[in-house]
């Protein structure tokens, strides 16, 4: 997987930050979808790598449940995390025992949703 998200980085489009971010979801039946983080100058319209991958997963017809598992790696040389924002969106669609694996260069970190999201915000 870390050398398709390699690959997928390429794509990102951050001309103002310069930080690329690439993303795959993984479904239960195994389909990846992929998403790059895209900006723009008003920074705030763009989207997140995480969100992108998932709306693609969506578009394509998957819903809360389909979801196995999410890929990321960041241009920095440094483990990230997504952000709260993207945060929701997983616990929304993910279940709570679902990965969330992290690359850098070296190495890789492993999360739970229910550890990336301990409390998050529900409706009803």
């Amino acid at each position: 997987m870390k050398e398709e998200l390699e690959k997928l980085l390429e794509n990102a489009y951050a001309p103002i930050s310069n930080f690329k971010v690439a993303s795959i979801v993984v479904t239960k039946d195994d389909r990846k979808f992929y998403g790059v983080n895209v900006e723009d100058a008003s920074t705030r319209a763009g989207t997140c790598a995480e969100r992108n991958a998932i709306f693609n997963a969506v578009t394509n017809g998957c819903k809360k449940g389909d979801f196995k598992e999410l890929h990321l790696m960041f241009s920095s040389k440094e483990i990230g995390t997504p952000c709260f924002v993207c945060r929701q969106m997983i616990s929304e669609l993910f279940d709570k025992d679902a990965k969330i694996y992290s690359y850098s260069d070296t190495e890789v970190k492993e999360y739970t949703v229910e550890e990336l999201c301990p409390y998050p915000f529900e409706i009803g």
